[in-house]
């Protein structure tokens, strides 16, 4: 495993130019109330070029690829309190740095380490009072300068080229990606399940139940936490799309929607999946499932390496436009025919978010989404529902070992000319795409999708109990 961070730090340090270091720090302790402190959880840069998670450390890398590690000194009586410390004595051999020190020596250090450099890399907006420390860092080595120490004269964001390097995702990472999707498609499949098996016990369901159902599954699988705050919205409350579970009851005869994933070693998954709270949908909920899952498939189909991010969201929006139309959501005497209905954005109406983001350590991962060797070719248009002037780039190329979610949704809230049947139900179906060369792997589909399946499913897991 050191091999594989190690590994990442030469490719890092070879984008640094000549006279470059980068300072990159992990994420603080937060405290949550008077004497508690929120369940840490490391900065993914920093952990991607260490593997490292406890806090209160620091990696500096330099262009010659010297990496030396600040991190928190051996202190018997407070690993009595707080737990192991790993110590920088033993930081080199364990994490493969060349050199490593206590934390509390990062003021002193830093500036001797920046003495003539040519320029510093920090991650830029990410960490408070990061940028102000660099300044007083850079200060006293400018105070040197009668010395002949030369300043470093430029500053950049190594966010730039770690997002890039974090983009592709190598076979390790790719693996523990399909490990976190199968533990969080397991936990939907408990959810589910116990959904329709208390409703036909009469028992009293509330969105806390199902919530408790997939937090337990999450860690008896190994998971250390959601990689999220999780959905879990019963009814009307699916139209809402950052809706957090609650204390609202599951009804017989409604749907729930269930947006949630765990996090392991460092890795996110993201998957949604709406379902009646009984096992059995109705006509107008099955309509607009098999609207929303023919529209994922469209964008399944479209998501493939040499293809645009955008294709799938077109693919999506152009199955949705349609099916609008021939379900009586939009009104073709006001609105015309499909293509009107993208061109106008009168989908936004029921369908107003993305269809994907990209996937990794962070759930929303970093990247661009405009493709960098063409970011210079722009046009502009003038959006149809806010009128703002808005500049168009090009969308950027998958390429294989991308990964990205796949989330079409309908979310219909009740308002003129909607059909009633349709009211408050809001429905999204979410997997987790490896891109490869022919198509995209759904690592995800441990929970099914089809709308018999689930019913099934929910019918067997019930009877089964």
């Amino acid at each position: 495993m050191t091999t594989i961070y190690a590994k990442r730090r030469e490719r890092l340090a070879a984008q640094l130019g000549a006279g470059g270091i980068a300072i990159v720090p992990t994420a603080p302790e937060r405290q949550r109330n008077r004497d508690s402190d929120f369940l840490y959880r490391h900065d993914s840069y920093f952990y991607y070029l260490t593997g490292f998670a406890e806090p209160g450390a620091c990696l500096v890398l330099t262009a010659e690829g010297q990496a030396t590690l600040l991190c928190q000194p051996k202190d018997l009586e407070r690993e009595i309190w707080d737990g192991y410390r790993l110590g920088p004595e033993a930081a080199i051999a364990t994490l493969g740095v060349q050199a490593a020190l206590p934390s509390g020596q990062l003021d002193a250090e830093l500036p001797r380490l920046l003495e003539n450099r040519q320029r510093v890399w920090y991650p830029f907006a990410t960490h408070d009072g990061l940028a102000a420390r660099v300044e007083g860092w850079l200060a006293q080595v400018r105070a040197r300068a009668r010395y002949g120490v030369l300043c470093p004269p430029e500053q950049a964001d190594v966010c730039l080229l770690l997002d890039e390097m974090r983009l592709i995702k190598d076979a390790h990472e790719q693996d523990v990606m399909r490990r976190a999707a199968a533990i969080s498609a397991r936990a939907h499949v408990r959810a589910m399940q116990r959904s329709a098996r208390m409703l036909r016990a009469g028992q009293d369901v509330r969105e806390y139940h199902l919530d408790a159902e997939l937090l337990a599954a999450f860690r008896e699988e190994g998971s250390q936490y959601p990689a999220y705050g999780s959905i879990v919205a019963a009814g009307a409350n699916a139209c809402v799309l950052h809706y957090r579970a609650d204390a609202a009851p599951v009804r017989d005869g409604e749907l729930v929607l269930i947006d949630a994933g765990c996090e392991l070693d460092g890795y996110a998954s993201d998957i949604t999946r709406t379902f009646p709270a009984n096992g059995r949908f109705s006509g107008p909920q099955r309509a607009l499932y098999d609207l929303v899952l023919a529209s994922q498939e469209a964008a399944v189909a479209a998501t493939r390496a040499g293809a645009r991010f955008n294709d799938p969201h077109d693919a999506t929006v152009a199955v949705l436009a349609q099916g609008m139309l021939d379900l009586g959501l939009l009104d073709s005497n006001k609105v015309g025919n499909a293509q009107d209905v993208i061109d106008s954005r009168a989908y936004f109406q029921f369908y107003m978010h993305r269809t994907g983001h990209w996937l990794g350590m962070d759930v929303h991962d970093c990247g661009s989404y405009v493709e960098p060797s063409e970011v210079g070719q722009t046009s502009q248009r003038r959006d149809p529902l806010s009128g703002e002037t808005i500049t168009n780039r090009p969308s950027r190329i998958l390429r294989a070992g991308m990964v990205l979610t796949i989330e079409p949704g309908i979310y219909v809230r009740p308002a003129p000319g909607v059909p009633e049947p349709f009211h408050h139900i809001g429905i999204r179906i979410e997997d987790d795409a490896i891109i490869t060369e022919g198509g995209c792997e759904l690592i995800t589909r441990g929970v099914p999708v089809q709308a018999d399946e689930i019913e099934a499913l929910m019918r067997d897991g019930a009877a089964a109990a």
